[in-house]
């Protein structure tokens, strides 16, 4: 998740993955990826890594490689539209994780059409999946935003998976058990797991908006997920 800065680039298996400010930009176990920057000032992102449980498993490793060589295409390109993939003369990506790079700007326009289209909706939220398979963007971490109301205070009830929450726009109050952090943009909490939080947007009219971050998919796959009111 890009915090701050424009300029910096970030290649995975080939494809060159701008980085702006809110983008997620995948870098999936197996695939090269590497860093670079065009511009002249600092650009600063939030890793949100799975290492604790793959070093627990002794499954990491390093390997030096060469300098990748950019391929024609990207996935935020292809997979544009919702509900639309790619099929050349009909066929469909065999590609694990075929959308690397999830535009903040597309997400934004996502949340807002969301908003303006279910006005009653309580928890105005989307999930960064894989477009071919509907499943999660990875398969260990989950990535979400969430877009808080004018005003708006939203309980999310106690779940098994720890959580991430980073601040992209706007100003939140976060109420996690008994601490309390007051979030300005780019701002990073964490809430352990089996903790309720509650979010409160400090703005009365504008919205703000929250990269959210935690192990879902892994707790799905093992059986261990639970939602707690």
């Amino acid at each position: 998740m890009v915090v701050e800065g424009e300029g910096a680039y970030t290649t995975v298996d080939g494809e060159k993955c701008p980085m702006s400010r809110g983008d997620l930009i995948l870098t999936p176990t197996g695939l090269w990826h590497e860093h670079g920057h065009d511009g002249t000032q600092p650009v600063v992102w939030l890793d949100v890594l799975d290492l604790p449980m793959v070093y627990y498993m002794e499954a990491s490793y390093h390997i030096n490689g060469q300098r990748q060589v950019v391929k024609p295409g990207q996935g935020d390109r292809a997979y544009a539209r919702g509900g639309i993939v790619p099929t050349p003369v009909f066929t469909r990506s065999a590609k694990a994780y075929p959308m690397l790079r999830y535009p903040w700007v597309e997400t934004r326009r996502a949340l807002e059409s969301l908003a303006a289209d279910q006005p009653e909706l309580e928890a105005v939220q989307v999930t960064y999946v894989n477009p071919e398979t509907g499943g999660d963007a990875q398969n260990i971490l989950g990535f979400y935003a969430l877009m808080l109301k004018p005003g708006q205070t939203l309980r999310l009830p106690a779940r098994s998976p720890a959580s991430v929450f980073h601040l992209i726009e706007g100003g939140v109050d976060a109420a996690i058990d008994t601490s309390a952090f007051t979030l300005a943009e780019a701002d990073t909490c964490c809430a352990p797991g089996y903790t309720p939080v509650t979010l409160r947007n400090r703005s009365a009219d504008q919205p703000a908006f929250v990269f959210i971050a935690d192990e879902t998919p892994l707790h799905k796959k093992l059986g261990v997920f639970e939602v707690r009111d």
